[in-house]
This record gives C-alpha cells, sequence and structure tokens, in this order.
C-alpha cells in the first residue's frame, strides 16, 4: 500500500519540491532563523497560506492582519474537510492528520484514485494516512532545500511559482477524468471565467467560493437529477 501511495503522489512531489524550495529561498531573504521556516513547513502546511506570509512578514504586517488573511485565503480547506468525512469517519486517530494535511493537492490525488482503487476500510485508511504523509514530507523537505540554497546561494525564484498552477490543473483533469459526475467542475469553469471579469483581483478566490456554493446549493436537485 505504501508504494501504491508513493506512485499515486508523484506528481505532487514534482510539483512540491520546487515549489518548496521557492517558499525557502523567499523566507531565506526575511533574515529571519532557519528553524522557523522550517517550522512553517510543519505546521502551517499551506503553500498559498506560507507564500503570504513571507509577503506580510515582509511588509511589517501585525499578528492580526496575519491571522485574518490567512483565513481568508484558506477558508476553502474547511469544504475539502466536509466533503471526505463519510469517507474518514471509520478511521482511527489517523483521520485527524488527514483532515491537517489536507491540501489541495492532497485531495485531488485521493479523490482521482478513490475510485479506481477500490480499496477495503483498512486499506483506504492506509492510502489516505501514506498519501497525506508523503505529501507533506515532499513540502517540508523542498522548503528545507529552499531555504539551505536561499541563505548559501541566493538564488532568485522569480517564475518558479507557476509550478502550482501546472501541478494543480495536472491532477484537476486527472480527477476530472475519474469522475462520472462533472457538473461542478463546468459550473467552476463558468464561474471561473465569470469571476475573472467580475470579481476584484484581492477577493476573487473567496468571492468565487461563495458564489460556487450558493449555486451548488440553489441548483442542487437539477444537478443530482442530471448526475
Amino acid at each position: 500500500m505504501f508504494f501504491k501511495s508513493f506512485i499515486q503522489t508523484l506528481p505532487v512531489m514534482m510539483g512540491y519540491l520546487p515549489l518548496g524550495a521557492t517558499f525557502g529561498i523567499l523566507y531565506a531573504n526575511l533574515h529571519l532563523p532557519w528553524y522557523f521556516g522550517i517550522l512553517c513547513a510543519v505546521v502551517i502546511y499551506a503553500g498559498a497560506g506560507q507564500f503570504l506570509l513571507v509577503s506580510l512578514l515582509a511588509a511589517h504586517s501585525g499578528f492580526f492582519e496575519v491571522a485574518i488573511a490567512s483565513f481568508l485565503l484558506n477558508i476553502r480547506h474547511l469544504f475539502y474537510s466536509l466533503s471526505i468525512l463519510t469517507d474518514i469517519k471509520h478511521f482511527g486517530l489517523t483521520k485527524y492528520y488527514v483532515l491537517f494535511g489536507l491540501t489541495d493537492e492532497t485531495f485531488a490525488v485521493l479523490k482521482s484514485h478513490q475510485a479506481s482503487l477500490k480499496l477495503a476500510p483498512k486499506d483506504l485508511e492506509k492510502n489516505y494516512l501514506f498519501v497525506t504523509l508523503l505529501n507533506h514530507l515532499y513540502w517540508i523537505i523542498g522548503c528545507g532545500l529552499g531555504i539551505f540554497l536561499g541563505e548559501y546561494f541566493r538564488l532568485n525564484p522569480e517564475g518558479i511559482e507557476f509550478v502550482l498552477t501546472a501541478l494543480f490543473s495536472v491532477l484537476t483533469l486527472s480527477l476530472l477524468q475519474n469522475s462520472t459526475f462533472k457538473m461542478p467542475f463546468y459550473i467552476a469553469c463558468v464561474l471561473g471565467v465569470f469571476g475573472l471579469i467580475m470579481f476584484p483581483r484581492d477577493n476573487f478566490l473567496l468571492l468565487s467560493i461563495l458564489c460556487g456554493i450558493a449555486i451548488l446549493l440553489v441548483l442542487k436537485p437539477w444537478i443530482f437529477k442530471k448526475a
């Protein structure tokens, strides 16, 4: 099961190592103790959230500003957690770690392979744990590598942040390919285009999530009838 989980997470590893290194390089430029950067990777474990943290620290923002901005940016993870509660309700203590480590990419990997693997409940728990743990380790290693490179080589990370966009695009297409319920994806695409035109750039993600929830609630009877 560990080897199967490792194979599943290879695309995430290819994205998390360079992206984590980018965070590490940016963090090193703040000239803060290196171990706080590693602690961020272990405890915060949120790519966009950690990049936001670096920006806010560089701007000398206060704790309240950091807390509010981080909450708004990462509120989407609440919906990921709600969507897998049925899958993990019979898990042991591992379910708490799975919920903690449920990043965008981990969620996509778990959901895209769940139907095809057809695992027994005990094997499913191991799969969820190994996928979550491996992705977390990739991120920690990437961040640590970036901090080392940033401290000693002063590398310029400009442009490498696109790795996250490319990674999530691949995982989204994989999830779509293995799903028989595609209507939410089409709604999200239309809403994304609409949001890019109509929503303020700073609030695009939050407004898109709220609108998506409202649309799915209103159209729920029709969507499930068509599914």
